[in-house]
């Protein structure tokens, strides 16, 4: 059984693993920087976390219990979260890889809560490189439309 200390370093990895992805939001200006992402991870993480408790009490107590349930209805609340990062003016959208950054957080947030340290890790490192290297690309290649252009997406 897993305790409530592990719980608890979960939930710090997986604020750490927000707060890098969130870094590049925070040097870029944009709305949702480092603390938004290390709050939705380390949430996800614990709601993750109350999930496990939750279930190991239902299974010591009924034999019942799904694990998926709390999981599964993070994707519905962090949807919600990040499509208030989402701006449209005329045909402008801004705020587009910021919702999609804070969901994707919450995956990190969920995975590493639940114990996937090494996917959950490495994920971190595959979003860092996917906003860092195709932001870097798309401006020195002058490619990129301004649905996708780091200096107008936030």
């Amino acid at each position: 059984m897993v305790t409530e200390w592990e719980l608890v370093g979960r939930t710090v990895v997986a604020a750490l693993a927000g707060g890098l992805i969130g870094l590049d939001r925070q040097v870029l200006n944009k709305p949702a920087g480092i603390r938004t992402h290390m709050l939705v991870a380390a949430g996800s993480a614990l709601f993750v976390a109350a999930s496990i408790l939750i279930l190991g009490d239902a299974a010591l107590v009924d034999g019942r219990g799904d694990a998926v349930r709390i999981p599964a209805a993070i994707v519905t609340g962090v949807g919600f979260l990040g499509a208030g990062a989402i701006l449209r003016s005329g045909e402008r959208v801004s705020g587009l890889t910021t919702a999609a950054g804070i969901w994707v957080t919450a995956a990190v947030g969920v995975l590493i809560g639940a114990g996937f340290w090494v996917i959950g890790i490495a994920s971190t490192v595959i979003l860092l490189a996917i906003v860092n290297v195709t932001g870097w690309a798309s401006s020195r290649m002058g490619i990129g439309g301004a649905h996708d252009a780091p200096e107008t997406d936030s």
